[in-house]
């Protein structure tokens, strides 16, 4: 019996163009009866698709018709219920951003890649740093910080100069985004359980904004960061394409 598969793509043309191909060979299925998702796009589109069906518990296969296509697979009309037959799984777990503005308002996000600290005003953020209870660092002077999964390490993370983890690391990545004081601090590794909260101070002279994965909160005063090991994305890579390989690959171009 055919698997049954919900094709889903970005506002792009080639994707749309894609999608349409493809619903033309295979059909398409309805959202709540669809045993695999196909999302045609990049990356933003594959993380955007991730979260939008993080509850239904279906694997999400993405085929590349955006620019990076790191958590992509290789477009190709041919031959795709056979690639999704031989596809392997990874599973990811984002991470739990909660902001507190300064003016006392709540926010809750998920992010699958980081979530990062980013000043917002002409000066430079003045961060504290604090683990699990612990202040590990009482000021940090940036123009932002972010935690990392292993998963989101290649983005944002490495552009930072923060470092590759591997996929099955119990670690999350804690980066420092232009730092001036302490002077070219490296940042941290820090274990995947641990609770990471950055307190902002002077904010009504150095404001900040917390994003995770392109949800945005500005003003904020406290943001705490943790893994949520309760909820699973699924993706499907082509054999010898997975998120492993692609990520001890990027440490060698």
């Amino acid at each position: 019996m055919p698997m049954k598969i919900r094709f889903t793509a970005s506002a792009a043309p080639p994707a749309l163009a894609a999608m349409e191909a493809l619903v033309a060979i295979h059909g398409q299925s309805a959202p709540e009866e669809a045993e695999v998702i196909v999302a045609l796009g990049g990356d933003g589109f594959m993380l955007q698709t991730l979260h939008e069906t993080r509850e239904r518990n279906v694997p999400v296969y993405g085929m590349n018709r955006g620019t990076v296509g790191f958590m992509m697979n290789a477009f190709a009309l041919e031959n795709l219920p056979d690639r999704l037959a031989l596809a392997e799984e990874e599973v990811i777990n984002p991470l739990a951003m909660r902001a507190e503005t300064v003016g006392g308002h709540v926010h809750e996000a998920l992010a699958i890649n980081e979530v990062s600290l980013l000043r917002a005003g002409p000066q430079a953020a003045w961060l504290r740093i604090t683990v699990d209870g612990r202040m590990r660092m009482e000021e940090l002077v940036c123009d932002g910080a972010l935690v990392a999964t292993p998963a989101g390490s290649t983005a944002y993370n490495y552009s930072a100069h923060g470092p590759i983890l591997p996929i099955g690391a119990d670690v999350l990545a804690l980066t420092a985004i232009a730092p001036f004081r302490p002077r070219r601090w490296r940042g941290a590794l820090v274990p995947s359980t641990a609770v990471v909260r950055f307190d902002v101070l002077d904010p009504s002279k150095r404001p900040v904004m917390a994003d995770a994965d392109g949800r945005s909160v500005r003003d904020v005063a406290v943001v705490e960061i943790r893994s949520e090991p309760n909820i699973r994305h699924r993706i499907l890579f082509d054999p010898g394409h997975g998120l492993e390989e692609r990520l001890i690959r990027e440490q060698f171009v």
